[in-house]
């Protein structure tokens, strides 16, 4: 992934990962890992630590994609919560879920002793709250599935922010940490113990022969191996199996000086929908307040003003003396359908695996995956694998209404070549983009900052649907199943592996 190239900067990526060099020959190796964020990274240490052979690529630098651009909550109570998933895959279900997510964060913690990493993990308290009689009945509900699950030592408690509220759980043990420090451990780790990385080395194809699953990259160079896992937030190795049964949302971050508030070392969600979550972070005498929220679907709005007006007012009006705004981004998550994500072999393949379907938990979905996968592909059993399963079936969609309002919008958008314009191209301005007509087809046009109009097919290279341009992170998005293409058309994000084509 190469979020990187987004517009907007998130306080982690203040932080620089080392540097690693473009792959320049056809090679083989035991395991491809294609992507450089928690997920394959994470995934990479623990081959390497077991002896294998491994190979990690990324379509832009290590640590480039979504990991950066995360609020770093580390957390195995769930956004989606355990009285849904209960209700929806079972007690036994959850439980295995719960237990996998505990293990991540516990193996985070691990790994940052093992490899004395700097990175600021520390256990902290999950704090979440109700702002009204809806939400303090899902509480209910939620303790009570909390302890059918397992999950020791939550209680009622006091919200630890200004305003009234209609009650709030305590959730212990939880986490926060530094995600670009983290990675920078993993891929000094993986490289020191014999693995290879390479950055800026797109992958636009990936078969599996007799012998083992090839790769192809841009530059036209081959690998071969045992296995291939693609850790790319969205899957590449099937075109459809995955992406109709989950969606692509966006998600904003706004962080403020801590000034005279009262700002708790905890990690804090209330049960609004989108809901709000809230962190904190110190460096030396700096203290900030980290607040997200105001999710939408991708490509259906481009409202960022009011979203991150309305995310500073709420963290205002909940922690009083905040100081000035510093940092504002955006990233993007997959929500599936059923609420759980996909991890393990991807459909219609025998040794090519993927994770995806990150939803609010992509930290800990990453490292879960770590420990699940390389048993995969050792061809050993795993406790949790079967939870996770790519090619299951989404019997009960939750809710019914969004899933199925999901995949309406996915077809409305694949359609949208028909539909009318946005502008015209002499309203475009500098820096700006958007969606015109020109000899009949939908265009994507970019006037840059010198007032050139760059012109490309608007239609995702993926399976076809109309993109929209995003003018906060200045790239363009697909609505339908997550792709990200940078103003001129290159790849950002998968699933789309090929740039947006010449608009003429």
């Amino acid at each position: 992934m190469n979020a990187d190239s987004e517009q907007s900067r998130s306080l982690w990526s203040e932080v620089r990962l080392p540097k690693f060099p473009q792959l320049q020959q056809s090679s083989r190796t035991d395991v491809l890992v294609i992507g450089g964020g928690i997920a394959g990274l994470s995934t990479a240490y623990e081959l390497v630590q077991s002896g294998r052979k491994v190979m990690v690529v990324d379509r832009g630098p290590i640590g480039g994609g979504m990991t950066a651009r995360t609020s770093a909550h580390l957390s195995y109570e769930i956004d989606d919560t355990y009285a849904e998933l209960i209700a929806k895959h079972g007690e036994r279900n959850a439980r295995l879920y719960f237990d996998s997510q505990k293990a991540a964060v516990d193996r985070i913690e691990e790994i940052c002793s093992a490899e004395r990493m700097k990175c600021d993990f520390a256990r902290i308290d999950l704090f979440v709250f109700a702002p009204d009689k809806k939400g303090r009945n899902e509480l209910e509900d939620e303790i009570a599935a909390a302890a059918k699950v397992g999950f020791a030592g939550v209680e009622w408690a006091k919200a630890p922010l200004k305003g009234s509220n209609r009650g709030c759980l305590r959730f212990p043990e939880q986490a926060r940490f530094h995600p670009l420090r983290y990675l920078a451990g993993l891929a000094r780790a993986i490289k020191r113990d014999g693995g290879t990385l390479y950055a800026n080395t797109p992958i636009v194809e990936i078969k599996e022969t007799a012998s083992g699953p090839v790769a192809k990259t841009e530059s036209g160079k081959t690998i071969r191996a045992k296995a291939i896992v693609a850790a790319t937030n969205s899957p590449i190795a099937h075109r459809l199996a995955v992406h109709t049964k989950q969606a692509p949302y966006r998600t904003y971050i706004v962080t403020l000086e801590a000034g005279t508030a009262d700002v708790p070392d905890a990690l804090i969600w209330d049960t609004d929908d989108p809901y709000h979550y809230v962190r904190s972070y110190q460096d030396g005498e700096e203290k900030l307040l980290l607040v997200g929220g105001e999710d939408h679907k991708s490509g259906e709005s481009d409202d960022f003003s009011p979203r991150l007006a309305r995310l500073e007012e709420w963290a205002r009006r909940h922690f009083p003396g905040l100081g000035k705004v510093r940092h504002r981004w955006s990233g993007q998550i997959f929500e599936p359908a059923d609420y759980l994500p996909f991890i393990g072999r991807s459909p219609g393949h025998k040794q090519v695996y993927i994770v995806s379907g990150d939803s609010g938990e992509g930290l800990t979905t990453g490292v879960a995956a770590s420990l699940i996968l390389p048993d995969l592909i050792a061809g050993r059993k795993n406790p949790w694998a079967a939870v996770y399963r790519p090619n299951r079936k989404i019997v009960q969609p939750s809710p019914l209404g969004t899933y199925v309002k999901d995949l309406a919008d996915a077809t409305r958008h694949l359609v949208a070549h028909a539909l009318q314009a946005e502008t015209t191209p002499d309203k475009i301005g500098r820096n700006e983009g958007a969606i015109v007509t020109m000899g009949g087809k939908k265009i994507a046009a970019f006037r840059d900052g010198r007032g050139k109009l760059h012109t490309r097919s608007a239609a995702c290279t993926h399976v076809g649907c109309v993109v929209k341009w995003n003018s906060f992170e200045r790239c363009w998005d697909c609505p339908c199943h997550g792709s990200q293409f940078g103003p001129l058309g290159d790849v950002l994000q998968a699933p789309a592996m090929a740039p947006l084509r010449d608009g003429k």
